[in-house]
């Protein structure tokens, strides 16, 4: 793989500082070496002087949220293979095959966990007739050849019809009961799917399973090799990468999970390239005999906050609950 023809983009500021070093010492654990330009909105100095020897640091502007920044470092600085990639990610397997397939001018994505189409997406977009294609997730996307370019540049077009953030605290309820009529709640991700929806030709899509990009609760998820980053579906297939949907691990305790149990290994165990100040990460995500009770208490911590309100939940309103009416979508029969 070239590292002159292919490159990993992502955005992070200071609160996804920590996921953002565990993505990328995923990525060079696995043998990944390709330039990763970081577009780094609100790091603090320390953060970017950890962070820079290992990534170009790239300027956030001001104005937009961090949801609407995917496409700047990549229109800035483009490459063969452009591959977008969230910073609650963690990559277990190597992505050679995903790059060589969107090399050829393809755009590779993973299904996520639940359908989502609107016909009004071309209007409010100008992208003219819009067809009902696989609803994909943003968390990772390659972008290869013209076809990428031009599907990044729509998507950045795109953008700038996303409603503004009302700067209130969001209110999850209100979220998961209005989004089956709300065509770009969900911001870059509709985005991006209503560009798929009229380019590229359906050829040049490729859709993935979704049950090779797992998210919580990680249901018949295991790690196989903690230390190679390796992990195993229910069926024995490997997953490309765990994605950490909803509240953080390393922001709130949270049970136990594959992810964070990699996440840990990422932070503070050996063979990694990007070295955090210990003290900067949270004790449960550490090693040793303290580590294992920050652990059990975050289990418990967990298991109280998904009684309250679980991911399950909040994502009732897509997840498996979608009839496939176009004018409602995500709406339960």
């Amino acid at each position: 793989m070239s590292a002159q023809s292919v490159a990993f983009y992502c955005v992070a500021n200071s609160r996804h500082f920590l996921g953002a070093v565990g993505m990328l010492n995923s990525l060079r654990v696995l043998g990944h070496h390709e330039p990763v330009h970081l577009l780094g909105g609100g790091l603090t100095p320390g953060q970017r002087e950890v962070l820079a020897p290992h990534v170009s640091i790239v300027a956030a502007p001001r104005e937009a949220p961090p949801y609407l920044l995917k496409t700047i470092a990549p229109l800035g600085q483009p490459a063969e293979v452009m591959v977008l990639i969230d910073a609650d990610l963690i990559v277990t397997r190597l992505l050679t095959e995903l790059v060589d397939e969107a090399r050829g001018g393809r755009v590779v994505a993973f299904r996520a966990g639940y359908d989502r189409f609107f016909p009004e997406w071309g209007e409010l977009l100008g992208l003219g007739a819009v067809e009902s294609r696989p609803y994909v997730c943003s968390a990772l996307v390659v972008l290869g050849g013209d076809e990428g370019r031009e599907v990044l540049r729509l998507m950045d077009e795109g953008q700038a019809h996303v409603p503004p953030p009302t700067g209130l605290a969001p209110d999850p309820r209100r979220f998961f009961g209005t989004i089956a009529d709300s065509p770009l709640q969900l911001a870059d991700q509709d985005v991006l799917n209503a560009v798929l929806c009229t380019r590229p030709q359906p050829d040049r899509m490729v859709p993935l399973e979704h049950a090779l990009a797992p998210d919580p609760p990680f249901a018949g998820v295991r790690v196989v090799d903690q230390r190679a980053l390796k992990c195993a579906t229910r069926d024995g297939s490997p997953p490309y990468l765990l994605h950490h949907l909803g509240a953080k691990p390393w922001l709130v305790p949270m049970r136990d999970s594959p992810y964070s149990r990699l996440l840990g290994r990422l932070l503070v165990g050996p063979g990694v390239d990007v070295r955090v100040p210990e003290g900067e990460v949270p004790v449960r995500l550490r090693s040793g005999l303290l580590a294992a009770a920050g652990r059990r208490v975050a289990g418990l911590e967990g298991r109280l906050r998904a009684a309250r309100g679980p991911l399950s939940w909040r994502l009732a309103a897509l997840r498996g609950r979608v009839t496939g009416d176009a004018g409602n979508p995500g709406r339960s029969g």
